[in-house]
């Protein structure tokens, strides 16, 4: 069972956003589908992502490290998903906050790429895989 049902997010330019998102929870195999304030995407009508459109035009984007959103980490199959999922985000328009590379910090075996969209939107692609059992 999923811990989220579903993750809302305002942002000033729908269209742009939708532009930037789109791509990416492709490659995770959801569907989209847009209505008038907003757009979702959706994975055997489990866990789904929403846009909204913000309600006052001109009060993004966020930034990061205020209160509020701080990053959403998605949690990939290998290092080469992190690359390829980088690669998707930055030619939607993600801007770059971190390389893929190895995070020691964290675990010896993780491995991570930071991008942000134009609503200030931080989501990192993630690959940490179990110790192994020796």
């Amino acid at each position: 069972m999923p811990i989220f049902d579903h993750l809302g997010i305002t942002v000033d330019d729908l269209e742009r956003a939708r532009t930037q998102f789109d791509p990416i929870m492709t490659a995770f195999g959801y569907a989209r589908s847009d209505y008038d304030r907003g757009t979702s995407w959706t994975r055997d009508g489990e866990t789904e992502l929403l846009l909204y459109r913000a309600r006052e035009e001109g009060t993004g984007p966020h930034v990061h490290g205020r209160v509020g959103w701080q990053h959403l980490a998605f949690d990939v199959s290998s290092r080469d998903e992190v690359d390829r999922l980088h690669k998707i985000a930055t030619d939607a328009g993600w801007a770059v906050v971190r390389e893929p590379k190895e995070y020691p910090r964290f675990t010896e075996r993780y491995y991570a790429s930071f991008v942000e969209d134009d609503n200030g939107i931080r989501i990192e692609f993630m690959f940490n895989p179990p110790r192994s059992k020796e």
